[in-house]
């Protein structure tokens, strides 16, 4: 058996959002049986939420903490913070900590990667030029090698649900065009390699979403199903994968459903959340696959119209910590 993992790396995200407060909730939630993260930002933004904070100057000090305070990697923000009002001038802090948290986990001194929520708006005033997260960590650990097919891919989760996206934030006008064999094709490579690596799963099932309603009824409600979807599947077929033939969307989210396959492919953003959100609206995770390192958030954006109210719930960025953890784990073996 393994022995204990590293820590994991959680960055602060925005700090004039919910970050602080989930985080010290997740902390007390977590603190008896972990898995043990230690957090990278302002320690003082935490110690305002009424937790016990030790500042550590390595993540291998913070498994001998973690029962007893938050451990915490302190990087002081240059301006200060008013709840719901980000500011500017602590866009690039915020960039750093994320950029820090992916360094630790590269080096192996992190398990893994969990980032609380960031506000895109003030980081791209800052010159920030990545789309979110997901894109900034996947440049970030281009050069570091990777055996399989390279992601990224989104991963929304709840319950038993794992639906990973084909495509993420397009007009719904432009996915069809964007929806091509090749993408539909990698995209599944990436989902089945990281059941194997991730989940530990030796054979995983794809189900495989339909674009058009009823599957495009035989090329009477759209051609896509024939053109594209079926030449991919036919395609990773040959290749050794279990994945289904298009399959209406309405069919595949209920129970029953559900326990037919391991993930399932949806084309586009709704097709996805949509079913997350209505299985478990509190505690959807986000994970990307085929990055090198473990990475995963919770579900929701910086709640700004609550942040410093102490009532956001920390449901989502417990459920990523815990699922940062089992990832961590399948890839020690």
């Amino acid at each position: 058996m393994p022995g204990p993992l590293p820590p994991l790396a959680l960055s602060l995200g925005e700090p004039a959002g919910v970050g602080p407060e989930i985080i010290a909730a997740a902390w007390k939630a977590l603190k008896a049986e972990g898995p043990v993260f230690a957090v990278i930002g302002d320690a003082g933004l935490l110690r305002a939420r009424e937790v016990p904070v030790v500042e550590i100057t390595a993540l291998s000090d913070a498994p001998g903490v973690f029962a007893r305070a938050v451990p915490v990697l302190h990087h002081p923000l240059p301006a200060p913070v008013r709840p719901g009002h980000p500011e500017p001038a602590n866009a690039a802090a915020v960039a750093d900590g994320i950029e820090l948290a992916v360094n630790l986990a590269m080096s192996g001194e992190a398990s893994g990667v969990v980032t609380a929520p960031i506000a895109k708006a003030p980081l791209y005033a800052a010159g920030f030029r990545f789309p979110g997260h997901t894109e900034f960590i996947a440049e970030l650990t281009a050069d570091l090698p990777f055996r399989g097919t390279r992601g990224p891919v989104m991963m929304l989760t709840a319950r038993d649900l794992r639906a990973c996206l084909v495509t993420i934030h397009a007009p719904l006008s432009e996915v069809p065009e964007l929806v091509t064999v090749e993408r539909v094709c990698r995209t599944a490579r990436v989902v089945h390699e990281s059941m194997q690596r991730d989940f530990g799963i030796a054979r995983p099932r794809l189900a495989l979403a339909a674009l058009n309603p009823h599957a495009g009824e035989g090329g009477a409600i759209g051609l896509e199903e024939i053109e594209v979807l079926a030449p991919a599947v036919a395609i990773l077929r040959a290749e050794g994968l279990t994945i289904s033939d298009p399959t209406p969307a309405d069919t595949l989210f209920h129970d029953e459903a559900r326990a037919g396959y391991d993930a399932v492919l949806c084309l586009y953003h709704d097709q996805a959340l949509i079913p997350v959100k209505t299985l478990d609206f509190w505690g959807g995770v986000n994970a990307t696959l085929g990055l090198p390192v473990v990475r995963t958030s919770p579900d929701h954006g910086t709640g700004f119209d609550i942040a410093g109210q102490g009532v956001a719930r920390a449901d989502s960025l417990i459920a990523a910590i815990r699922l940062a953890g089992v990832m961590a784990r399948a890839r020690a073996g």
